[in-house]
């Protein structure tokens, strides 16, 4: 019987772990475990695949466990594995977990990723100058210019946040894109941007229903008793100019609890009428990739620890909800302005145009 030879056996361990450590690509780690079974016992029992994501995503350091949900019902009920230890089986999970988000990170659909508005730090006039006017890219809503207004300020050095929650409870994010407003229907069409913009993403500090327990100004202001932020992106200068600016992120963030914070820092535009300084955004848009139903994520309270949750079954099902839902999930708020706009278009038909409409903030000028 002829002996074959696995002449990677004759490298010592550490060359080997060495070399392997070299590569900076999970299909190129998952080709080399599959080279030999010295290798992929090197690629296992040294989680190479989780230090790969470790290197790309820092944040993974806080996983406390691992969960594998199998989608195949046995016996009514969904098959769970856990991990937290380190024996051979949960290092074996651990490599299949770590390996599928390595590659889910790369692969998976981009997409605008913002799921609903929550809070801003002030608006003018509530709701005509919500954050929800934000999430539309259209310049008018209704007959009326759409956009989010802070209060106005005697001081420029004064800052606003706008917060969103994302389509996922883990998204890698590779930019955010910021549309400033330019009141047309004022004189000199001025343009009501920030200075700078900085971004910050994280999770909520404990469970509570976004829509009920943060309501007003104050609840924005107390942020740091609500979130718990993960990643602070560098300033970013922001152009007083009408167009949606790209700020692309130095690397491709994982926010870990689906939170973003839109921090506006500086004002350079002072409104005629009363002398304050606004800031005025039309248009918030987040480009990533969502990485749910596959992946999600449990906070642990208190230490902000989190179980990395994983379904290796519902990869085929991400792309395919990926592409029927796009762009973003419709929200109640968009339904009401949808409703509104027919209104007004029956209105029209029948010949009942309401004047004076057109172009104007949600209160006269002169009310600011």
């Amino acid at each position: 019987m002829e002996v074959r030879l696995d002449f990677l056996d004759l490298l010592q361990p550490d060359m080997s772990r060495k070399i392997l450590m070299c590569l900076d690509d999970i299909s190129d780690i998952v080709r080399a475990s599959a080279v030999s079974r010295c290798w992929q016992h090197l690629v296992i029992e040294n989680g190479l695949s989780k230090q790969l994501c470790f290197r790309s995503f820092p944040h993974l350091s806080r996983v406390a466990s691992i969960v594998e949900v199998n989608n195949s019902e046995v016996n009514g009920n969904k098959e769970v594995a856990c991990s937290s230890s380190r024996d051979s089986k949960s290092a074996q999970r651990d490599h299949r977990v770590y390996a599928y988000l390595a590659h889910a990170s790369a692969s998976f659909l981009m997409r605008h990723c913002i799921s609903e508005a929550i809070i801003a730090s002030s608006t003018d006039n509530d709701p005509e100058e919500s954050i929800n006017n934000t999430l539309d890219a259209r310049d008018l809503v209704a007959r009326r210019a759409s956009y989010w207004s802070s209060k106005g300020q005697f001081k420029p050095d004064v800052p606003e946040t706008l917060i969103y929650k994302l389509v996922s409870n883990l998204c890698v994010v590779y930019e955010v894109n910021i549309r400033p407003f330019q009141a047309f229907f004022q004189t000199g069409l001025p343009i009501y941007s920030a200075k700078a913009v900085r971004f910050r993403f994280g999770h909520l500090k404990h469970v509570m229903d976004l829509r009920s327990d943060l309501v007003g100004e104050s609840h924005c202001g107390s942020a740091k008793e609500t979130f718990i932020w993960t990643y602070t992106s560098p300033e970013f200068p922001m152009a007083q100019e009408n167009y949606l600016q790209r700020f692309k992120l130095p690397e491709p963030v994982l926010c870990i609890g689906g939170i973003l914070q839109v921090e506006l820092l500086g004002r350079v535009q002072r409104q005629e009428t009363d002398a304050l300084f606004y800031i005025c955004v039309s248009h918030v848009q987040v480009i990533g990739r969502p990485l749910s139903p596959a992946f999600d994520v449990e906070i642990l309270e208190p230490s902000w620890d989190f179980i990395l949750k994983c379904n290796h079954q519902a990869k085929t099902s991400n792309q395919l909800s990926m592409l029927e839902n796009e762009p973003r999930t419709i929200l109640p708020t968009y339904l009401g302005r949808r409703v509104i706009e027919l209104r007004q278009i029956v209105n029209m038909l029948r010949g009942n145009v309401v004047q004076g409409e057109d172009y104007a903030w949600a209160e006269d000028e002169d009310d600011r």
